[in-house]
């Protein structure tokens, strides 16, 4: 019988499990956000995303991707804020106006200028790219680094400065974009060419209600600081 045959599809369709909906994605709600070049973001409420409005700024096409080269120019952009004096070079008056007025949320007791060692022994100030970690803590400070670090989606404790890989105790504009990249390609966990925000929301989560902190989970970064191509 024709019936037959239907009757049993109808059945075994009945019986299916529905899928389970996907899991939200984490927001960083009402905290601080240092972004990969160390610009900070303020909560402007307590449903504000501060990873979401750095994301937002830097997606200069608002198509939902962040591309390397948007990530360059939201660094030139961030750039110009810093070097006050329009010299081509954050120095080291912008350097510490940066960390005491712009971001004084990296500042610690054990963090200034010089102090950029990174836990495997290598100064971050040599390597400019740092590690993306998963640490937090309640208060959306993530206690088990030092600086920015604590606030970002790197482990860079001082994010303009840990550009200079000269060591001549500034930031040119073309190693401030050299930086960029690099910190691109860490970010870039999925090797897709582009970033999402789906992707950095997941980096970092915000603590879960019983205030227990997931494992951390550090990731190495690329070593090399050649220039890219093009520059």
């Amino acid at each position: 019988m024709v019936l037959a045959p239907l009757l049993l599809l109808m059945a075994a369709a009945a019986n299916q499990v529905a899928p389970a909906p996907a899991a939200p994605i984490p927001h960083r709600y009402n905290r601080v956000f240092i972004s990969p070049m160390g610009e900070p973001f303020r909560p402007k409420g307590p449903q504000d995303d501060t990873l979401e409005d750095w994301f937002n700024q830097a997606d200069l096409n608002h198509d939902g991707q962040l591309t390397v080269d948007e990530m360059q120019k939201d660094a030139e952009r961030f750039f110009a804020l810093l070097d006050v004096n329009h010299d081509g070079e954050i120095d080291p008056d912008e350097i510490t106006r940066y960390e005491t007025v712009v971001a004084p949320e990296i500042s610690t007791a054990h963090l200034g200028f010089a102090g950029l060692g990174s836990d495997d022994g290598e100064g971050a100030a040599g390597r400019g790219h740092g590690k993306h970690h998963r640490g937090w803590s309640d208060d959306g400070a993530d206690s088990a680094h030092q600086g920015g670090a604590r606030y970002g989606l790197l482990d860079l404790p001082e994010p303009v400065i840990s550009a200079d890989t000269d060591f001549n105790r500034g930031v040119s504009l073309s190693e401030f974009r050299q930086a960029a990249t690099q910190r691109f390609v860490a970010l870039d966990v999925d090797h897709q060419g582009n970033l999402t925000l789906a992707v950095l929301e997941t980096l970092k989560p915000p603590p879960p209600p019983t205030g227990n902190p997931p494992d951390k989970q550090p990731i190495a970064l690329p070593e090399s600081d050649a220039p890219p191509s093009g520059f």
